[in-house]
């Protein structure tokens, strides 16, 4: 398992265990624990990723740090849509939506004034991070 699973893994049993709280980088910061279906192997795939509630809507961010490539579970949405999210204690099915133009720039743009690192990651790559819609099923 890799670096990058093991810290997830982590991170994942502690928003678990503490009713979608986690500390350390994530400190005060809203966290979901993305469900999707992995592209190739139909397997189900876990993620912890920063999610943001604004105007009566769910998003999540695919950044990967500011790295040249999307991250994996972007890819697994893009090809099976309907996820499954943990929020807090809740758990509920969703349609993901991958945001364009206007729409994503508004609401990255948001992400970014408030969270700085988000700013950064947007820094370091040529690519455009894509935002999430999650619509509740």
């Amino acid at each position: 398992m890799s670096e990058m699973n093991d810290f997830n893994q982590q991170i994942i049993a502690e928003f678990r265990a503490n009713d979608g709280v986690v500390g350390g980088p994530f400190e005060g910061v809203p966290v979901l624990l993305l469900h999707t279906t992995g592209a190739k192997s139909g397997a189900e795939r876990v993620t912890p990723v920063v999610a943001r509630q604004q105007e009566g809507n769910l998003y999540v961010f695919a950044s990967k740090a500011g790295a040249p490539t999307n991250p994996d579970w972007f890819h697994n949405l893009v090809a099976h849509p309907a996820v499954r999210a943990e929020l807090g204690t809740d758990s509920f099915a969703a349609t993901a939506e991958v945001l364009e133009g206007e729409e994503r720039d508004r609401i990255y743009a948001a992400q970014a004034a408030d969270y700085a690192n988000f700013a950064e990651y947007e820094a370091m790559t040529d690519r455009v991070i894509p935002v999430v819609r999650l619509v509740p099923a």
